[in-house]
């Protein structure tokens, strides 16, 4: 039988149900954490994974907030960093999500992994929205599943890719947080289903002129996932994708806005707003880090523009 998981509580930096090694693991996480930010975290994966290899086989269940409790193998070097209570995963997103409490609005969490955003948004301090998790790879699906039933099963689990068009695809990969069904398949691949955001209306799933926040974490294949929803993007939908740091010519970005009707909309740290762009300058200058991604926006909602508006009229007037 496995062991119970480790507990942490990020709000009290509590952490229980650890031994010795596992504590000064802990401790060596959180340094790794602290100094490798002032550098975009660069070597933190791979030095936590290799520090992973010492250690037992078993959990650990991070306490998000009071009603949120989000599981992965103790040492994961890409979810080890949430041992930083001062770290903040892709706070752009958080910015628009807290600020969307009131709405009644479906998360479409495309490429779930181990189900982070579904878990958030689905709790109670997030507005308790319905979510969708999204996870093709048989892997990561069993600890998606495991993180529903752990927040009782109150967020739905689909494993499939999504893409441009129904049908299958082969799923390759080394790292879990990097599965792709882009290129060619490398050796160990896994054959999935795959769906068009699309599939989605036309199949019951999702309820036509719902309000939706679609994050699409899918790992080259982002153009293809806004080929595939069309229709759904034509009403109040957001998109949040990945712009890779490595990407000079911001393909994604510069796909939204050149190829779609929907406005482009990014993340500037220096003001802490969500500002619309009609050129691509801007992300010169925030994609600061090659090694890491950078979520952009795409909408054609008039609704979620207004709402982007208001809070951006909020960080105003907090920067003041």
């Amino acid at each position: 039988m496995a062991a119970p998981p480790i507990q942490f509580d990020r709000a009290s930096g509590a952490l229980e149900g650890a031994n010795l090694w596992e504590r000064t693991a802990a401790l060596a996480l959180v340094t790794g954490s602290k100094i490798s930010s002032h550098f975009s975290h660069r070597g933190y994966n791979g030095c936590a994974n290799l520090l992973r290899k010492t250690l037992p086989d078993r959990n650990i269940a991070i306490k998000l907030n009071e009603d949120a409790t989000f599981e992965f193998p103790y040492g994961d070097g890409y979810w080890s960093k949430l041992l930083d209570r001062s770290y903040r995963y892709e706070d752009e997103l958080e910015l628009l999500f807290r600020h969307s409490t009131d709405v009644d609005y479906t998360l479409l969490d495309c490429g779930a992994n181990y189900g982070y955003w579904s878990v958030l948004v689905t709790s109670k301090p997030f507005g308790s929205h319905k979510a969708i998790a999204i996870e093709p790879s048989s892997e990561n699906f069993s600890k998606l599943a495991n993180n529903a039933g752990v927040n009782g099963n109150r967020f739905e689990t689909l494993k499939c890719a999504i893409g441009a068009t129904k049908g299958t695809a082969k799923l390759s990969g080394t790292k879990h947080e990097k599965f792709s069904i882009a290129g060619a398949a490398g050796s160990g691949f896994e054959t999935v289903p795959v769906l068009a955001l699309d599939d989605l209306l036309e199949e019951g799933k999702i309820a036509r002129g719902g309000k939706y926040l679609i994050k699409l974490d899918v790992e080259g294949v982002e153009i293809d996932a806004i080929k595939g929803g069309a229709k759904l993007l034509e009403g109040d939908s957001v998109i949040m994708c990945e712009e890779h740091g490595n990407d000079p010519d911001h393909t994604v970005s510069r796909y939204i806005l050149d190829q779609t009707p929907l406005k482009l909309i990014v993340h500037d740290p220096l003001s802490n707003r969500l500002e619309t762009v009609t050129e691509l300058s801007i992300l010169d200058r925030i994609k600061v880090s090659s090694h890491v991604g950078y979520n952009v926006f795409g909408t054609a909602s008039a609704f979620w523009q207004q709402r982007i508006a208001v809070l951006n009229a909020s960080a105003t007037r907090r920067m003041q």
